[in-house]
């Protein structure tokens, strides 16, 4: 049986040399797992519109948009996960979280020993290679 595929974004937030994450809720799908914040794109929404509406929706954040990433391929169980991560710097003042119980700006050596949700891992590792 052929697994579903969702297309999701994801934001690598960075600035003054450290990256934000967001830990997942206990009523969230994988559980205190941390992650890049964003969400599933909807029919004939953009990655980017997808990605500022996730941000704004999930935490009330705001971004610019720097680069986008390679994208990163995950099979779950259930499903297939095709991740499009953007680098991304804030462009509001702070944010409130919603459905994450923790937020953090993480100097990039911590990153390695968070429990990441399985899909942002490859992601992570691509950013400590190639920004720090």
């Amino acid at each position: 049986m052929k697994l579903p595929v969702k297309r999701v974004t994801c934001a690598v937030i960075m600035e003054g040399g450290k990256v934000f994450a967001a830990r997942r809720g206990k009523q969230a799908k994988h559980p205190f797992k941390w992650e890049f914040p964003g969400g599933k794109v909807e029919a004939g929404e953009s990655d980017e519109a997808c990605l500022h509406r996730e941000l704004n929706e999930e935490l009330g954040m705001q971004v610019e948009i720097m680069q986008k990433l390679p994208v990163f391929e995950h099979a779950y169980p259930d499903f297939h996960i095709r991740l499009v991560p953007f680098v991304c710097r804030p462009t509001g003042s702070g944010h409130t979280p919603g459905e994450h119980d923790l937020t953090e700006w993480f100097a990039p050596e911590y990153l390695p020993g968070l429990d990441w949700a399985e899909a942002d891992v490859p992601v992570m590792q691509f950013v400590l290679k190639h920004f720090f």
